[in-house]
């Protein structure tokens, strides 16, 4: 019975995780939706935003308020298809002319429109075109609100890179990447070499200021000397002043004795 229970969850998630990653299938209404934005795309946004290409159409509406924008995007479509498909954002397509108008200079003209895609993203419904251009070729990415008026909010043309751009491209980021990390080890090198100089410099520091430090002990000592010399000089000067006194009491004591011809042999102070 355990045995039957594991296998039955184990098919069953088989199963759900089959189920999560195929595809949600679009309703009836999604598809017509779907195929509606790929038509506006292809033959409404891409002829309007193509003229737009040259270069004397650059600055065009530069001056125009995004509400007059979007009501010259529909004169224009009347114009050129006699009906309007689409309605648009001033500022969106305004956007999506300087977008288109920065590809051309490396795409060159469009020559041609290709295959198309479109998928719903929440929203939103996302038509990816691509394009054939005088130079190289690109892909143009219309975004249309996902209800039943289908607003361009957005359109952007992307050139397409060429494999030996794309190897270029790499080449520079592999040339980038190993430089910078060539760099790095020559610093940490430097660092590590420069340690080899800080016991040097430390102990030159540590030896002048040992010098310092003995030669203001010496002149320490030197001042201690001379006062100590001083402090006995004086006293030797007194000493002599009361050996005078001394022999001059002395001899005022016995009379006639003439002072010098008593001599003080030392002196000893009694407490």
């Amino acid at each position: 019975m355990k045995k039957c229970l594991i296998w039955i969850c184990t098919i069953a998630c088989i199963f759900g995780l089959t189920a999560c990653g195929s595809e949600r299938q679009l309703t009836e209404y999604e598809q017509y939706k779907v195929e509606n934005a790929q038509l506006y795309a292809t033959e409404g946004v891409m002829p309007l935003l193509a003229g737009f290409m040259a270069e004397d159409a650059k600055g065009i509406f530069d001056e125009y308020t995004m509400e007059e924008i979007a009501y010259q995007v529909q004169l224009l479509q009347y114009q050129l298809m006699g009906q309007v498909m689409f309605e648009a954002d001033g500022y969106a397509f305004y956007s999506a002319i300087q977008s288109f108008q920065s590809a051309a200079e490396s795409i060159g003209a469009i020559q041609s429109i290709g295959g198309t895609s479109a998928k719903i993203d929440g929203d939103q419904i996302i038509v990816d075109v691509d394009v054939v251009g005088e130079k190289k070729n690109a892909t143009a990415e219309v975004i249309f609100s996902n209800d039943r008026f289908l607003v361009m909010e957005s359109a952007a043309l992307n050139p397409v890179s060429t494999m030996g751009e794309l190897m270029t491209a790499a080449a520079l980021n592999t040339l980038i990447g190993m430089g910078t990390v060539f760099a790095v080890l020559i610093l940490i090198s430097a660092i590590i070499s420069a340690f080899r100089i800080v016991p040097v410099i430390q102990k030159k520091l540590a030896d002048k200021k040992a010098a310092g430090q003995a030669s203001d002990k010496g002149e320490g000592i030197e001042n201690a000397v001379a006062q100590i010399v001083g402090q006995e000089e004086a006293d030797a000067g007194d000493d002599l002043e009361l050996a005078a006194v001394i022999a001059a009491a002395v001899a005022a004591y016995e009379g006639a004795a003439p002072a010098e011809g008593f001599v003080v042999r030392s002196i000893r102070k009694r407490r």
